[in-house]
């Protein structure tokens, strides 16, 4: 316990252990509280927009609503009293979406519709990782998303390409169907293209003609050729990431490296590593 810790008063010490302590018995009990308070929450936020639930039980379930937010209010201000550093806290990435989880309450009062924003108290839920000690597995997480920036520039010359195809077959539709197929615009042929050549297929714009059907057809099979690229791209990157964050202790015995970063032995003979 440190200095600012021994000077707390014993109730401000009390909350601390109970908020934020969360292996002790009275903190595990109010994380798995307010998660059940969270859950609900958001449930009611969502069901709230269903017309006819909303048309018989909006009185009640705004009620409720409002009852969550004050609670969530009250949690976020002894958050802030009795945290060792409290503007740590408030700009922690939980801090903030405490904060944000409760103020479109307040700013749907002033700002009609403001409290439409309330749907965005589902990322509380990010607290399960916390309470069900899930924060160990975020590494893998991490390695992913080293990945995806690792591998942006192909991916970025490749929908950049993939433009420049969409374009070309959105002027070639436009020009081969035209109005009276559908086809008003570019735009509107551009709408066509990505649509086919995601291999979604609304089926609302088709072509009529046997030149627009045919390019169609191309369109399609080149959705089908280069819809796999992006994915090839992050499994080489997140498989060159793997490589990279692997362990470079050296066997003793057989000198063989690149083990798991948690390994205790050589993958390859058994022997013993050295300890980080």
């Amino acid at each position: 316990m440190n200095a600012e810790e021994k000077s707390d008063s014993p109730l401000k010490q009390k909350l601390r252990n109970i908020i934020f302590g969360t292996e002790t018995p009275e903190g595990k009990r109010f994380d798995i509280i307010l998660m059940i308070c969270i859950v609900l929450s958001v449930v009611l936020i969502f069901i709230d927009t269903i017309e006819h639930i909303n048309e018989q039980y909006g009185q009640l379930i705004s009620i409720a609503e409002w009852s969550f937010t004050v609670l969530f209010t009250v949690e976020y201000i002894l958050r802030l009293y009795c945290s060792l550093n409290r503007l740590h806290y408030a700009r922690s990435f939980f801090g903030v979406v405490d904060l944000v989880s409760i103020l479109p309450s307040y700013l749907g009062l002033i700002f009609p519709g403001a409290n439409v924003a309330l749907a965005l108290r589902v990322l509380r839920l990010f607290r399960v990782f916390r309470v069900l000690k899930l924060l160990r597995y975020l590494s893998d997480g991490h390695l992913l998303l080293k990945a995806m920036v690792q591998s942006s520039r192909k991916v970025f010359m490749f929908f950049f390409s993939v433009s420049l195809i969409i374009m070309v077959l959105s002027v070639i539709m436009y020009v081969v169907e035209g109005p009276n197929n559908g086809f008003t615009s570019i735009p509107k042929s551009m709408y066509w293209t990505v649509v086919t050549i995601t291999t979604v297929g609304y089926g609302d714009i088709t072509p009529q003609t046997p030149l627009g059907q045919g390019i169609a057809a191309l369109t399609m099979l080149i959705g089908y050729s280069i819809i796999a690229i992006p994915t090839g791209i992050l499994t080489a990157e997140i498989s060159h990431e793997m490589v990279r964050t692997r362990d470079l202790r050296k066997c003793s015995n057989c000198g063989k490296k690149g083990h798991d970063n948690d390994a205790d032995y050589c993958n390859h003979c058994g022997s013993e590593l050295e300890k980080l």
